[in-house]
């Protein structure tokens, strides 16, 4: 054998032995987890992408006993998203002067994927008050329920509010809700109401869609607009659908006289963030917090949650410079989800 095809056949080795390892290191953790029970998504190893797991299509009626066990109904995103809106209207939020309304940042979403190999991943994000946050989180860990974040996304709100974001990943999604359902039981989060309603807004609707070049909705009084990643995004081994966690959302609500109030995520990779973040600044957008929303996601991703107060259609032309700086296409008919 040559010296190349020596080589060849002992890298090969120490590759199978290394997944070996990883792979005994894993079991005790889902052995013990039990049937039903959220497990921790395995690391994904560079260059596994052969391995990666798709999600499948699935409709509302495949979600029944999920509904049942949030208490609440969803809908279906693209297909493969079950989404599910919990919004605090319970909450009476002031930040800057304005009164924040649940459409603009006040909503907490969780999203249910199935995948080929009959697994179901959970993920949300979840608005607590400050006393609230403890309690919440010991609830979801009691339940196998992980938590991959915890920030804000308004800059000196009352009363102090977090978002949590949530993550789990098993075999049995009614487990999953369960234990999503045992933290929105620590809160205050109100009963389901009726949808919101559809219509005008009181903005330059056209102005800020010829800004951005992008086609987004409105709902309560507010407008609304989506961009997603370009790339595709694997948690873990799991491949993430357009539009669940890797989004740029952004929230008009008007406060009068063609102003508005912007409420925003953005989502980056590493290598342009300082773009993005300068080019809000330059627009006059506050930074509220950079942080992340995963855990084993490739590509690495890093979000910023964003506020300002002024003229709708200027807004949207600074989102419109930070928007070309990043790897991101509008989304059509996408809830953020999670």
């Amino acid at each position: 054998m040559t010296g190349d095809g020596q080589q060849g056949t002992r890298t090969r080795a120490i590759t199978s032995r290394r997944r070996l390892l990883a792979a005994a290191a894993v079991a005790p953790m889902l052995a013990g987890a039990g049937p039903g029970a959220a497990q921790a998504l395995p690391a994904r190893e560079a260059g596994a992408e052969r391995w990666a797991v798709e999600p499948v299509r699935t409709g509302e009626a495949d979600w029944e006993d999920v509904a049942n066990a949030l208490g609440r109904r969803g809908n279906m995103l693209r297909g493969t998203i079950y989404h599910t809106g919990f919004p605090r209207r319970d909450l009476y939020v002031i930040s800057d002067g304005v009164l924040v309304t649940p459409g603009l940042a006040l909503g907490t979403h969780v999203a249910f994927v199935r995948y080929a190999d009959g697994s179901t991943m959970a993920m949300g994000d979840v608005v607590v008050t400050e006393d609230e946050t403890q309690q919440v989180c010991d609830a979801w860990q009691a339940h196998g329920i992980e938590q991959t974040a915890l920030h804000k996304h308004l800059l000196a709100q009352t009363p102090d509010l977090w978002w949590a974001h949530v993550h789990a990943h098993g075999d049995d999604p009614v487990a999953l809700a369960r234990g999503l359902r045992a933290g929105f039981d620590r809160t205050g989060t109100p009963p389901a109401g009726p949808p919101g309603r559809q219509g005008s807004v009181d903005l330059d609707v056209a102005g800020v869609e010829a800004a951005l070049d992008v086609r987004g909705t409105t709902e309560d009084g507010l407008y609304k607009c989506l961009f997603v990643r370009r790339e595709t995004i694997v948690d873990g081994r799991l491949v993430l659908p357009a539009g669940l966690g890797a989004t740029c959302a952004f929230n008009f609500q008007p406060v009068g006289g063609g102003r508005v109030a912007l409420s925003g995520d953005f989502a980056m990779v590493a290598e342009e963030v300082q773009d993005v973040l300068r080019l809000l600044r330059r627009g006059g957008i506050k930074l509220v917090e950079l942080h992340n929303h995963h855990l084993t996601e490739t590509p690495r991703l890093f979000f910023t949650h964003f506020w300002a107060v002024g003229d709708a259609v200027e807004l949207a032309r600074a989102l419109r410079s930070a928007v070309e700086a990043a790897n991101v296409a509008p989304a059509v008919n996408v809830v953020p989800a999670g």
